[in-house]
C-alpha cells in the first residue's frame, strides 16, 4: 500500500472511531435572550468536549412546559437536558423522574448558588436543577415619563402610586401606554403575575383546608384593578402578551411602566437592543402595605431527567453552563451587564458586576424578598409564590389563566372569570381528594 493511501486510510479510521465514540445530547429550552445567547457561545463547550455534541430543542414558553412535562411523565426520553423550572423540580423529584446532580465537577462551587434559588431546586438536601438564570420581578420605568408626569418614583411604592403613575404616564397620541402587564394566558405567563400580585392583595388559591377561594373578596378586588388598570393604561391586546412581547414594546419605547421578571433588566438597558436604555430606572415590586410584595421567585435551570442514557456527558453540559466560568465567559463577550443573574452570591459581590448592573442590587432585594414558605397574608397549605406547588397547578392554572386573560380581553365579565374559576378550582381539588 503506497504511504499516502495508508495514512488516508488511517486517518479514516481515527475519524469513524471518533464519529463512534461523540455523544450527541438533546437539550430542551425556553426562547428567551439569555438562552439564545448560551446557544452561540457553545463553541467553548464543545472545544473542551469534543466528544460531546450538542442538539437544541428551541420552544416558546407555554409549548416548552408541556413538552417536557409528557415526555417526562411518559418516559419518552427525547430530550437528555430538559429547561425547567422552580415549580417542577421539588414535585419532579419527589417522583423519581430527575437525576441528582452530584457530579458538577471539583471547582463547580454549589456553596456559592443564592440559598432562595439552591432551596427552591433541592429535595432532601440534593440538588435536582441547576440554575441557568435565576430572578423575582419589580418595576421597571421610563425615568423621563415619570418625571414628566411630575411624579418621583419610591424604591418601595404602592400600588396605588403605581396605577396612579400609569394613567399619567399614558399618552395614546403617541403609542405611549402607561404600563405594559403579562395578559397571555397560561400558568407560568398571566398567573404568574396575577398570583403573585394577588397576594399583595390579601388573596391566596386556597385555604388551609385546600378550599379554593376565588369566590372572595381579595381575588375581585385584584382582577378588578388589572383588568381596569389596563383598559385604562395598558396597549392595545394585552391579552395576547407575555414576557416576550411586553420587552419589546419596553424597548421600543410604547411602556411608561412594565412590571416583570429582574432578569428583563438586562435587556430594556442595553443600548443595542433597546431605544430606551439611558432613560430606566427599577423599583420594587408594589404593594398594598398588608406585608406581602407583588413579586415572584424563579430560577430557569437545567435538569437531567432519570431515563437518560447520557447522564455523564448531560451533566458535564449542565456543569458548564452553569458555573462561574460561563458567568465570566458571557462577561468577555457581552459585557458584566448581560451575564445570567441570580444564581451565585458572587456575582453580587463582583465590582464589576455592581458597577455595570444598576439593577444588580434591587434583584437581589427581589429575590430575598420573596419567602415560598409563607408567600401570603392569610395562612395557606402550600408552598410557592406565584405558583401553588401540587402536581394539579400545571392545568389548573392555565384553566384559570385563559379565564382571566379572556376577562381582560373584554369577552367576559370579571364576576364570571372568577365563578369560572372558583368552580374549575373546586372540581380539580375534589378530583385529586384534596376536598370533598
Amino acid at each position: 500500500m503506497k504511504l499516502n493511501t495508508l495514512i488516508l486510510s488511517l486517518c479514516g479510521a481515527s475519524a469513524f472511531a471518533f464519529a463512534a465514540h461523540a455523544q450527541s445530547i438533546t437539550i430542551a429550552t425556553v426562547n428567551n435572550g439569555d438562552m439564545i445567547r448560551m446557544q452561540k457561545l457553545t463553541d467553548d463547550f464543545t472545544a473542551k468536549n469534543p466528544d460531546i455534541q450538542l442538539n437544541w430543542v428551541t420552544l416558546e414558553e407555554n409549548v416548552l412546559r408541556e413538552r417536557v412535562t409528557t415526555d417526562i411523565a411518559t418516559k419518552g426520553g427525547q430530550y437528555d437536558v430538559m429547561t425547567i423550572g422552580t415549580y417542577e423540580v421539588p414535585i419532579w423529584a419527589k417522583q423519581n423522574w430527575l437525576l441528582p446532580l452530584d457530579n458538577l465537577g471539583a471547582d463547580y462551587d454549589v456553596d456559592d448558588i443564592i440559598p432562595a434559588i439552591r432551596g427552591g431546586l433541592s429535595a432532601d438536601g440534593k440538588l435536582y436543577a441547576a440554575p441557568f438564570y435565576g430572578e423575582s420581578s419589580f418595576i421597571m420605568y421610563r425615568t423621563d415619563l415619570m418625571e414628566k408626569a411630575g411624579l418621583t418614583m419610591p424604591d418601595a411604592p404602592t400600588w396605588e402610586f403605581v396605577a396612579d403613575a400609569a394613567r399619567k404616564m399614558t399618552d395614546r397620541a403617541n403609542d405611549i401606554n402607561g404600563i405594559c402587564l403579562r395578559g397571555k394566558a397560561g400558568w407560568g405567563e398571566n398567573m404568574a403575575f396575577l398570583t403573585a400580585t394577588s397576594n399583595s392583595f390579601g388573596a391566596r388559591w386556597f385555604d388551609e383546608q385546600w378550599k379554593p377561594q376565588f369566590d372572595q373578596p381579595e381575588w375581585k378586588q385584584t382582577l378588578e384593578f388589572y383588568v381596569n388598570l389596563m383598559k385604562d393604561a395598558g396597549p392595545a391586546g394585552a391579552s395576547s402578551n407575555g414576557f416576550n412581547e411586553n420587552l419589546a414594546l419596553f424597548q421600543q419605547g410604547k411602556c411608561g411602566m412594565w412590571i416583570d421578571a429582574t432578569v428583563a433588566a438586562s435587556f430594556v438597558s442595553n443600548p443595542k437592543d433597546s431605544t430606551v436604555a439611558d432613560k430606566v430606572g427599577y423599583a420594587l415590586a408594589p404593594d398594598n402595605g398588608l406585608g406581602k410584595r407583588g413579586n415572584w421567585l424563579w430560577a430557569w435551570s437545567l435538569a437531567i431527567p432519570a431515563g437518560t442514557q447520557k447522564a455523564e456527558a448531560a451533566q458535564k453540559f449542565v456543569a458548564w453552563a452553569t458555573s462561574k466560568a460561563y458567568l465570566d465567559l458571557v462577561a468577555s463577550k457581552e459585557g458584566w451587564a448581560n451575564v445570567p443573574p441570580g444564581t451565585r452570591t458572587s456575582l453580587y459581590n463582583n465590582p464589576e458586576y455592581q458597577k455595570a448592573a444598576p439593577f444588580a442590587k434591587m434583584t437581589l432585594d427581589s429575590i430575598n424578598a420573596a419567602d415560598p414558605t409563607n408567600p401570603t397574608v392569610k395562612p395557606v397549605p402550600y408552598t410557592g409564590v406565584q405558583f401553588v406547588a401540587i402536581p394539579e397547578f400545571q392545568g389548573l392554572g392555565t384553566t384559570v389563566g385563559q379565564l382571566f386573560s379572556a376577562a381582560l380581553a373584554g369577552q367576559m365579565l370579571v364576576d364570571d372569570a372568577l365563578k369560572q374559576a372558583q368552580d374549575a378550582a373546586t372540581a380539580t381539588m375534589q378530583e385529586g381528594g384534596y376536598i370533598q
